[in-house]
């Protein structure tokens, strides 16, 4: 390459060759803080709630005021990482998570943690677009960037089993503070990585500016929606808050859509919905964590209520599916590159329902572990290659300068596609478990299990039609 297009490739802000491992390091570990973060708190939750005297109703706080907030704000983060600049966005999203982390250990009342992980979960808003699309601006669109992709994408499956692993060493050996200042730590390493291996944001385009009013509507319509979803199945979908946010979600949200189509550099583009990738990226996304995305929350529930496993026994059987996580990514990037990213999603998709239909067997009372490992082996392998190759299709044909905002549409996709699977499929599940104890308790529970499992893998089945919309090709 000539001396003219090293320039170049600089100046629009892609990464030289020899720097690139060591950026991909570091944006694979910042994915691994924000998937750690998922779960490393689970493992606290009882430590935390007779700490600080939380009530049964409202310990579910401590996760669920990270869900709403970090879904709320996964817009605003997107198109400030394109607007301010992606390593700006990437360190203050950074910055956020150690101060709110710091805020976490040191609380002394049930507010306080609540407030620290709502902070938290605004970082995590900002930090995933930032990140993810670092790695699409910084990767050429092609192999390279399916290589980065696969090794950021493993990056996260390794963090949710570390999560569960550090959540039970760290609240045993120093009780549950230590979950949060570990974040402190890992956080200020990657911001100080982060000006030495990710190079400068590009030049701003003159000119544009912040769409306010569109930041304001979908953030605060995006948080009330992902607060309805989260909580209605706990306070009850007819409880007048419930109602209440859902009715101004909507108000909110049509408001955005209105302040889009008017503004003249709006939040969120509507041409983007013109890029037949991206909408199928999104609704892959949306499908996958309303299916491959719950099975987390029932193998939890499966190996404490129904096995009998400890919190510790339980972070060291998600090795298994984290396993298969990080190969099924490595084994997407090679098949997108190879067949291209349609017949790789379908692959992956009839892989996982196969793995997830084979689960429900291990799902019964007297069932040993070793009997649901088959099936969480294929499934994992089968989450790993939709994970990969899905966010390649979000990515695909979209500008740097609007990879932040693809990111956060796809991002918020994702992030209710979460919460509107696990309240159907939990619904579902536990219709016959009110009232029961003992032995009953724990076959209604695994019952409800294996029904989850088949639904899941049905749902997985029905994602298919939605490959039909990414478009044929490299």
């Amino acid at each position: 390459m000539s001396s003219l297009e090293q320039g170049l490739e600089l100046g629009s802000g892609r990464i030289r060759a020899g720097a690139s491992g060591w950026a991909l390091a570091l944006l694979a570990f910042a994915q691994l803080i924000i998937a750690l973060d998922l779960n490393i708190v689970f493992v606290a939750l009882p430590e935390i709630g007779t700490g600080l005297g939380f009530s049964g109703q409202t310990l579910q706080w401590v996760v669920s005021a990270y869900t709403v907030f970090c879904g709320g704000f996964l817009l605003f983060g997107g198109r400030a990482a394109d607007l301010i600049g992606q390593r700006r966005v990437f360190v203050f999203a950074l910055a956020l998570y150690a101060l709110s982390s710091l805020a976490g250990g040191l609380a002394t009342s049930p507010a306080i943690i609540i407030a620290a992980r709502a902070v938290q979960g605004i970082g995590g808003a900002f930090l995933f677009p930032a990140t993810l699309s670092l790695v699409n601006r910084l990767f050429a669109e092609g192999p390279e960037r399916n290589r980065a992709l696969a090794v950021w994408g493993g990056a996260g499956a390794s963090g949710l089993t570390i999560g569960s692993l550090a959540g039970g060493f760290l609240t045993s050996a120093f009780g549950w503070p230590a979950v949060f200042y570990v974040n402190v730590v890992l956080a200020a390493i990657a911001i100080l990585a982060a000006f030495i291996v990710i190079p400068r944001d590009p030049e701003r385009r003159r000119g544009r500016r912040f769409d306010l009013p569109g930041a304001i509507t979908v953030t605060v319509g995006a948080t009330l929606l992902v607060f309805t979803l989260v909580q209605g199945p706990d306070y009850g979908w007819t409880a007048p808050s419930i109602l209440a946010s859902a009715g101004l979600a909507i108000l909110f949200l049509a408001a955005f859509a209105v302040i889009e189509a008017r503004s003249a550099d709006p939040l969120m583009p509507l041409r983007l919905f013109g890029n037949a990738s991206l909408v199928a990226g999104m609704s892959i996304t949306f499908l996958y964590m309303a299916t491959f995305g719950a099975l987390p929350y029932f193998l939890t529930v499966l190996f404490q209520t129904v096995h009998g496993f400890s919190a510790l026994e339980t972070g060291l059987a998600f090795l298994v599916p984290s396993l298969a996580i990080a190969a099924g990514t490595q084994l997407g990037e090679r098949l997108a590159t190879r067949i291209t990213t349609r017949p790789t999603l379908v692959w992956g998709m009839l892989i996982g329902a196969v793995g997830t239909a084979l689960m429900v067997p291990g799902a019964a009372v007297g069932a040993s572990y070793l009997s649901i490992v088959p099936g969480i082996v294929v499934s994992g392998v089968g989450q790993g290659i939709v994970w990969k190759a899905m966010w390649i299709a979000a990515a695909s044909g979209v500008h740097h300068d609007e990879q932040g905002i693809a990111s956060g549409m796809a991002s918020t996709a994702l992030n209710i596609g979460n919460a509107v699977g696990l309240a159907i499929l939990i619904a579902i599940a536990n219709r016959h478990v009110g009232g029961l104890t003992g032995e009953a308790l724990r076959s209604a529970i695994a019952d409800g299990a294996q029904l989850a499992f088949w639904l899941a893998a049905a749902g997985i089945l029905v994602s298919l039609v939605a490959t039909l919309a990414v478009p044929r090709g490299r």
